[in-house]
């Protein structure tokens, strides 16, 4: 976590107009440990936005939401696949389907 501290605290000194983003990558399978991880790397480096990876599964991230909410962060991608194609644009009304889905009577 020094070493990230360090690689945030050069950035924002050598290029502080950059707009630069500051993504957390979490995977959706971890669960209430991913809470702490997040809170970590926050200390060390401002985060602007959250990744899910592997929702390709049988995982549905809902982890994500308090993790989110606690942070104040966005999630902002969603990876689907293993390929490029397969990360996408985080749509909140179709991740909370996926988690509540609704009766199909």
């Amino acid at each position: 976590m020094n070493e990230l501290a360090k690689i945030d605290r050069i950035l924002t000194r050598e290029l502080p107009d950059s707009g630069r983003e500051t993504l957390l990558v979490l995977d959706a399978t971890t669960g209430q440990n991913a809470v702490h991880q997040a809170e970590e790397f926050n200390k060390a480096a401002a985060l602007t936005g959250i990744v899910l990876t592997k929702l390709d599964g049988t995982a549905k991230g809902g982890i994500v939401i308090a993790i989110s909410a606690g942070l104040g962060v966005p999630v902002k991608l969603v990876g689907v696949g293993e390929g490029l194609d397969d990360l996408m644009d985080f749509n909140r009304g179709d991740f909370v389907a996926a988690l509540l889905p609704g009766d199909t009577e």
